[in-house]
């Protein structure tokens, strides 16, 4: 098995960029998910609710962010922490009270016009923590905006599993992008042989499972139109869901790194330890 792909969100929601490879930091991929767009109440916005933040891409240079969308231009802010920056207490799922710096007017403006709805973009910073909170955390496991872990890991062979399916009830198949996963595995013995890895490690880099990944309608949302409709979630439905608690429709493993620094490559062999 092998990585074969990679994929960084520096904004949780928006569109993600394809890397070759990804340094990691105590947080998890370094650009990934450093940014929020939230609400004037500091509540987390997702295209659970605003499907149209999968029309805006991002593109990260060395010292900023890029946000773009068609018809729309564009607007920068730093990447960078600024510790003259306002804070504001957000919040992202259980995990409240997170302090992050907010980046500005411009950025703030540019969204509130494309979503339709007042919001401001707030980027992690010095004075931001937030504890890893699943079962399988250790102590010092440190998360991002992510929803609840740093990674999402998922085989080609269970997308082309999902994809048969959806053929044979006469659905089109759907792209990867609608997991959003950081890592794409090429080589698995089986679909959904990932859900059976306790820990694995990544080139140079050792990832835990922290459990599968229950799936929303985010998947449903094509994330080039923000167009969305039933699949492939009803058919995922009739197939994935957990054992434990059938309300969730699992697709894909959460992992939490136990190496703390490194880089992941696209081609570095996965060995499932």
């Amino acid at each position: 098995m092998h990585v074969s792909s990679l994929h960084l969100y520096p904004v949780k929601s928006l569109r993600g960029c394809d890397v070759a490879s990804a340094e990691l930091d105590a947080l998890g991929f370094v650009g990934d998910r450093r940014f929020l767009v939230v609400d004037e109440t500091g509540k987390f916005l997702t295209q659970r609710s605003h499907p149209r933040m999968a029309l805006i891409s991002t593109a990260l240079g060395s010292d900023t962010l890029t946000l773009s969308a068609n018809g729309a231009g564009s607007v920068f802010t730093a990447r960078a922490s600024d510790p003259a920056a306002p804070l504001r207490t957000v919040s992202v799922w259980r995990s409240e009270g997170l302090l992050a710096e907010d980046c500005g007017d411009d950025p703030a403006a540019w969204l509130t016009a494309f979503l339709g709805s007042p919001c401001r973009l707030v980027r992690i910073g010095e004075r931001f923590a937030r504890p890893v909170l699943k079962p399988a955390a250790h102590p010092g496991d440190l998360n991002t905006f992510s929803d609840a872990v740093p990674f999402l890991v998922v085989s080609d062979a269970s997308l082309a599993d999902l994809n048969d399916r959806l053929i044979a009830r006469g659905e089109e198949p759907v792209p990867m992008n609608r997991f959003r996963a950081n890592i794409i595995v090429a080589g698995a013995p089986s679909p959904f042989a990932e859900d059976t890895w306790p820990r694995v490690r990544l080139g140079e880099v050792v990832l835990r499972s922290a459990g599968p990944s229950a799936r929303c309608i985010v998947t449903t949302t094509d994330q080039f139109t923000g167009e969305r409709g039933p699949e492939p979630l009803r058919t995922l439905a009739t197939y994935r869901r957990d054992a434990a608690d059938p309300t969730d429709v699992n697709f894909g493993q959460n992992l939490i790194h136990e190496t703390k620094a490194g880089t992941i490559r696209i081609g570095d062999a996965v060995e499932v330890l």
